[in-house]
């Protein structure tokens, strides 16, 4: 009994060549790319889009240099130098700052939908670290109090 009669196998293409190493190549590259362009925030939670900094009249004359920053979002993530973070990991991260640095000062760029409460218990742990503290606004553009 015959089992192959049109002999087909033997027309088939030949099987295309090992590409393993080109998928290692790639794997690279993008682990790479990621790497050196990438931010730590890719996979985190950021900003929102309509992060707002609150308009304050004279914003621009009060600036002052600073040595660290936060960034504060309206549903309370406090994101430091290294990403997300909450109350504790803040009052560390300011006291290894305030060992390092010489006359500390702290950017706080909060939302405006920021609730004083939590910006309150910021401040106090900032002092607590030996901070002085600066809060982040945008200058008035209107009289009225517009954008």
């Amino acid at each position: 009994m015959t089992t192959r009669p049109l002999d087909l196998v033997s027309r088939l293409r030949p099987e295309p060549r090992n590409f393993l190493a080109l998928f290692f190549v790639n794997t690279g590259l993008i682990v790479f790319f990621f790497s050196f362009f990438g931010s730590r925030f890719v996979l985190a939670p950021g900003l929102g889009v309509n992060f707002e900094l609150p308009h304050v009249a004279g914003a621009q004359a009060g600036a002052a240099r600073t040595t660290h920053q936060i960034t504060v979002d309206r549903s309370g993530f406090i994101f430091i130098g290294d990403g997300p973070s909450d109350l504790k990991r803040l009052r560390e991260w300011l006291k290894e700052g305030a060992k390092e640095t010489r006359h500390p000062v702290l950017l706080v760029k909060a939302d405006a939908q920021v609730p004083s409460g939590d910006l309150t218990k910021i401040w106090s742990v900032a002092h607590e670290a030996g901070f002085e503290v600066q809060l982040a606004a945008e200058e008035l553009t209107e009289p009225g109090g517009g954008h």
